[in-house]
Order: C-alpha cells, then sequence, then structure tokens
C-alpha cells in the first residue's frame, strides 16, 4: 500500500498550493480589472459566456474518469494504467465534447462572437486530459508539479493580457486567445513528470473506467451546472452587461476559497487509502479546518467590498456588491462540498450522488427562473446560495452516518486552529529541491 505524505509535508504542500493559487487570483485579479475597465460590461459578459462555455465542455468531456482513478487508487498495481487510460480518454473525450458543444451552441444559444467560441474549444481536448493527469498528480503526492502547472497556465493567461492593456490594444478576441492557450498549457507541462515512456494503456481497465465514471458523470455536470447556469439565465433573461456586473463579484469572492481548495487538494491522497476510518477521521478534519478558513476569509472580503470593488472596477461595477454579499454564504458551503464528495465517492454509491446534484440544480434553475427577471443578478446570486447550502447540507448528513461521526466532529477546534497557524509559520521555509522531489516521488509504485 503506498505510503501517505507526513503531516509536516502536508502541511508545506498546503501552503505552496495556497501560494500558487493565490499568484494565479491576484493577476487574474489584476487583469480582471484592466478587463473591466476597457472592455465594461458588456464585454466582459462576453467573455465571461465564451470562457464559462469551454470550461462546461471540458467538464463534460473529462467524462469523470477523475472519480474512477480515485476509486481504483488504492490497488496499486493499476496506477501506471491509470495514468495512460487518463491521458488516452482524456484527448478523445475531449474532441467529441469540443464537437457536440459548438454543435449544440450554434443551434440553440445566440452568442454575439462565435467565431472566438471555436477558438476556445480548440483547448478543450487537451484541458480534459490534463485534467486527468493533474487528478493523477495529486494521487501521487506530487503537489509541486500540480502547483507548477497553475503557476503557467496563469502566466500565460494573464502577462499577455497586462502587457495588451498597457500598449492599448486588448480586445475580447485577445482575452479569449490568451484564455485557449492557458487551458492547454497543464497538458504539455504534466507529460513528462508523469512519465509519459512508462504509461500504460489497458482497454479492459479503460472500459471499467468508462463504466465507473458515467454512473457519476450525470451528476458532476450537473454540479458544473449549477454553477454557472445562472450566467447564461443571466445573460438570456437579462443581459450580458449583468452577467459582467455577477461575474465580477464572483471573482471578487474566489479569493476566499483558495486556501480551503488547498487543504482539499492535500487531503485527497489520505481520504484514497484504504482505512475507510482514517479516510472519515481526515475528511472531517478537513471540514472543520476549512468552515475554519472560509468564513474568516468570506466574512473579511464582505466587509471590504463595498469599498474596494468601485475603487477597482470602477463605479459602473457598483451595482456587483449587493450579489456578492448574497452569494457569500455560498461561497463558505462550496469550500465544504469538494472534501465531501471526495469522500463519498468511495462508498460507490453514484446514483446517490446524482441525486443529489440534480435535485440542487432543479432547485436552482427554479429560484433563478423566478428571481432573476425581478433582481438579476441579485437574483441569481441568492438562488446559488440558497442550492449549494442544501446540496451541502444533505452530503454532509450522509457523511456523518457513514463515517459514524458526531456532528460535534465537525466543528472547528483549537487543535484545528493550531494546524492554520503552522501552516501559515511555515510558509517561508521552503524545503530543499532534493527533499521535495523525494517526498513527492515517495508514493509512485
Amino acid at each position: 500500500m503506498p505510503r501517505v505524505p507526513s503531516m509536516s509535508v502536508t502541511l508545506t504542500g498546503a501552503v505552496q498550493t495556497t501560494a500558487s493559487h493565490l499568484l494565479r487570483l491576484t493577476l487574474a485579479a489584476l487583469t480582471g480589472v484592466l478587463i473591466a475597465r476597457t472592455l465594461q460590461p458588456e464585454g466582459r459578459g462576453v467573455y465571461a459566456m465564451i470562457a464559462t462555455t469551454g470550461g462546461i465542455a471540458i467538464v463534460i468531456g473529462s467524462l469523470s474518469i477523475g472519480r474512477s482513478q480515485i476509486a481504483l487508487w488504492p490497488d496499486g498495481a493499476r496506477h501506471r494504467t491509470l495514468t495512460g487510460n487518463g491521458l488516452l480518454l482524456g484527448l478523445i473525450l475531449g474532441v467529441v465534447s469540443a464537437l457536440v458543444t459548438l454543435a449544440i451552441v450554434v443551434t440553440f444559444v445566440p452568442l454575439t462572437a462565435p467565431h472566438l467560441l471555436v477558438v476556445a474549444l480548440l483547448a478543450v481536448p487537451f484541458g480534459v486530459a490534463a485534467v486527468n493527469l493533474n487528478g493523477i498528480a495529486l494521487l501521487r503526492s506530487r503537489i509541486g508539479l500540480a502547483n507548477r502547472t497553475v503557476v503557467a497556465s496563469a502566466l500565460v493567461l494573464n502577462v499577455p493580457v497586462l502587457v495588451l492593456a498597457a500598449i492599448g490594444h486588448l480586445t475580447v478576441t485577445a482575452v479569449v486567445v490568451c484564455w485557449t492557450a492557458a487551458i492547454a498549457v497543464p497538458f504539455w507541462l504534466l507529460l513528462g513528470p508523469l512519465g509519459l515512456r512508462a504509461m500504460r494503456v489497458e482497454a479492459a481497465l479503460a472500459r471499467r473506467q468508462l463504466a465507473l465514471s458515467c454512473r457519476y458523470h450525470v451528476g458532476v455536470v450537473a454540479s458544473h451546472l449549477l454553477l454557472s447556469a445562472d450566467i447564461f439565465l443571466l445573460s438570456a433573461l437579462v443581459s450580458p452587461a449583468e452577467v459582467g456586473l455577477y461575474t465580477v463579484g464572483t471573482a471578487f469572492l474566489t479569493f476566499a476559497r483558495v486556501p480551503a481548495d488547498a487543504v482539499t487538494q492535500i487531503a485527497l491522497p489520505r481520504q484514497a487509502i484504504q482505512d475507510e476510518r482514517a479516510a472519515g477521521d481526515v475528511t472531517a478534519r478537513v471540514l472543520r479546518v476549512n468552515l475554519l478558513i472560509s468564513a474568516t476569509l468570506v466574512g473579511t472580503l464582505a466587509l471590504v467590498s463595498p469599498v474596494l470593488i468601485p475603487l477597482l472596477y470602477g463605479a459602473a461595477f457598483t451595482r456587483s456588491v449587493a450579489p456578492l454579499l448574497l452569494l457569500a454564504p455560498g461561497v463558505i458551503a462550496l469550500s465544504l462540498i469538494r472534501p465531501v464528495e471526495q469522500y463519498l465517492v468511495r462508498l460507490g454509491r453514484p446514483m446517490t450522488m446524482t441525486a443529489i446534484a440534480f435535485g440542487a440544480l432543479a432547485t436552482n434553475l427554479a429560484l433563478n427562473a423566478v428571481l432573476i427577471p425581478r433582481w438579476g443578478a441579485r437574483g441569481a446570486a441568492l438562488s446559488a446560495t440558497v442550492s449549494y447550502t442544501a446540496m451541502l447540507a444533505i452530503e454532509v448528513a450522509w457523511f456523518v452516518r457513514a463515517a459514524s461521526a458526531g456532528v460535534r466532529e465537525l466543528l472547528p477546534q483549537v487543535s484545528d486552529l493550531r494546524s492554520m497557524v503552522s501552516m501559515l509559520s511555515g510558509a517561508g521555509r521552503t524545503p530543499s529541491t532534493a527533499t521535495t522531489r523525494q517526498e513527492e516521488d515517495r508514493v509512485v509504485p
């Protein structure tokens, strides 16, 4: 059985992951300000629609192969084959998804710039394969590798945008091209370090993965639509400008999710071990830490948003503050959903997870249909918070029952605060390259 990294390595990885994602978000925030000021709400809304559509195509094309990788990972003999299958299936499914998405959008969805959607969809096969390979990197505790892809993608997306804005040539087309390149970069960075020559492809295991993943995938797609359907509804029922206002508020809150997402990624190998009791304990601790981190950061951002948003983005985005405040509780809920689902996958109940996701999506769509025509972006934010919170409540109740965990075990404790302090105090201590590499490779079969 592969060994799990020690707690000191876990904390170091969490700090490094947080730093890489904060760098990405800092660059994104800076370019987001420039995009908003240059393109105004309508232009930002067009870009958001293109990027969201490309993101949905990647999610659909992934076919939840990552879920099957988690479920089958405890068998060390399959590691190389899971890696090879993830690469090949990702490229094939990505091509299919890009073509289907293009056909559906051209037929049913009115877009201001359909040619830009074609550009964005070129990256989908590489994006899908990168999702699978990144999942393998995390399962192998190759945290440094995963972080490098985050940083590289952020640089490819944001640096050209900053340069173009500085010289006065920033357009929607330029931003979409940068987004396309940024989606493709992680694929090429992951190939070599994960051992392309050592990868194996096995048709029988691929069929098993597809059979298992398909049972999860409907729910995964529903979960993603839960996060993005409001953008399409805002555009259809109100205007692209309202999408621009809404996405500024959501982007501002994204900073609050970074540390919690880092903790969730680091916890994945511990949640994939054979000992279910130990996996349940890890999950409970991650929920406590994420709740503590997210509540603190979301609350802080909500307090400063009335001043910072108009200051950074301009007076035209003052109306982004109200949706942000209504969405804040939902962002806290989102920081807890992913670690719970990483545990629930091992229970082998894909249809139950799908039903939960569909229930949340149905709730979201029904609320949006009523609230968006009346309140615009505020209605979308309120619908999101209600549906995210309901989904979290159901999944946490399931986790508590399955793991025989007490509700008090999910509430932050003093030891969790000490863990946060340890993470922060270790942020300035970077292990040597040799040590980091050794710890990254220790779980590779």
